[in-house]
């Protein structure tokens, strides 16, 4: 029986960038990419051909981590600066910048409704502010080394944030405690983030591991010990069934959920890779890297066409088991 699965493809590469790529996102409707970079540059891509690409210019120092909002119209980003702007990504350029913390922005976030912005420092605390006005709201301060990375969880009520101390915290927004923590013994945790149902959580840790668990039992779910360096970055497919990882081995890794496997190994970057995201249909995903480059990928192994699922998430369980006629993990050379 032939199987639905065939591999990713490296569609683009984007150089531009003068230094390694911190982080990158991928827009809504999928037109652009925007990254960041040690050169303390914002790029906005056109993954339309033959489309010029923009160049921010504003923070600094080094741009830790980008975002698009919701809708697409606005771009955060993050800086070693200790501060966050918001772009308009468009020709002009133009940002409104407010100065975050008193120490490296990590990583901002935006809320799901697109209305709140959650950043993380290494000066220890995470802040909730407002889009409009970018007014501050509170903060959550409970850990106790750099927090490399907080996000919301999908409906907004849970944060989660990863940190040098060797912890992932779980919070509840709205009493604003801290409801567990998440010890690392392994290593630091360079990047966390939601599971799209919000029933769990994944990490990437300075341990070559990626860890996935259980927000309600608190339980380790699942261990994926398939990384030679450092993981830095992870991203879920929106469908929930696969998880992307990028690594300090130069690697990218598609990891089945489902199956608890490797599905892919990926060759693109030389050197590092810092970053990877898919985007909001899963039908492609992005990565960054040290040697300066942003790839774009088209994700091939799924051929669902999600767009549709995420109208009908009802229709998860029935592709639970469409993806277990996979195929053998394989490493794919891209030249």
């Amino acid at each position: 029986m032939s199987s639905v699965m065939e591999d990713p493809t490296l569609e683009r590469q984007f150089k531009g960038h003068r230094d390694a790529v911190s982080s990158l996102d991928i827009s809504p409707n999928r037109k652009q990419i925007a990254s960041g970079s040690v050169d303390a540059c914002v790029m906005i891509w056109s993954t339309r051909p033959q489309m010029r690409a923009y160049r921010f210019v504003g923070h600094k120092d080094a741009v830790t981590c980008v975002q698009f909002s919701p809708s697409g119209h606005l771009v955060a980003s993050a800086s070693r600066d200790k501060t966050v702007r918001l772009w308009v990504p468009s020709v002009k350029g133009e940002s409104t910048v407010f100065r975050a913390h008193t120490g490296t922005v990590r990583s901002v976030s935006f809320s799901s409704d697109g209305q709140t912005l959650l950043t993380s420092s290494d000066d220890k605390s995470i802040k909730v502010w407002t889009v409009h006005r970018q007014k501050f709201l509170f903060s959550l301060n409970q850990h106790i080394n750099w927090v490399r990375c907080a996000r919301f969880s999908p409906d907004g009520r849970l944060i989660v944030s990863a940190s040098d101390d060797k912890t992932v915290k779980l919070w509840d927004k709205t009493s604003r405690e801290c409801i567990h923590s998440f010890c690392e013994h392994g290593g630091y945790v360079n990047h966390a983030d939601f599971h799209p149902s919000g029933t769990c959580i994944a990490a990437a840790c300075t341990d070559n591991t990626v860890k996935v668990w259980d927000i309600r039992t608190h339980k380790l779910l699942q261990h994926y010990p398939v990384h030679s360096a450092t993981v830095n970055s992870l991203s879920f497919h929106p469908s929930g069934n696969y998880l992307i990882t990028a690594s300090s081995d130069s690697t990218l890794k598609i990891l089945d959920l489902l199956e608890g496997r490797l599905l892919y190994t990926l060759h693109g970057h030389q050197g590092p890779a810092s970053c990877v995201s898919f985007s909001r249909t899963g039908d492609s995903f992005a990565s960054g890297g040290a040697d300066e480059q942003v790839m774009l990928w088209r994700t091939n192994f799924d051929s669902v066409d999600y767009s549709e699922v995420l109208e009908q998430k009802g229709a998860r369980d029935e592709k639970a088991s469409v993806h277990r006629s996979c195929s053998q993990p394989s490493d794919t050379q891209v030249h």
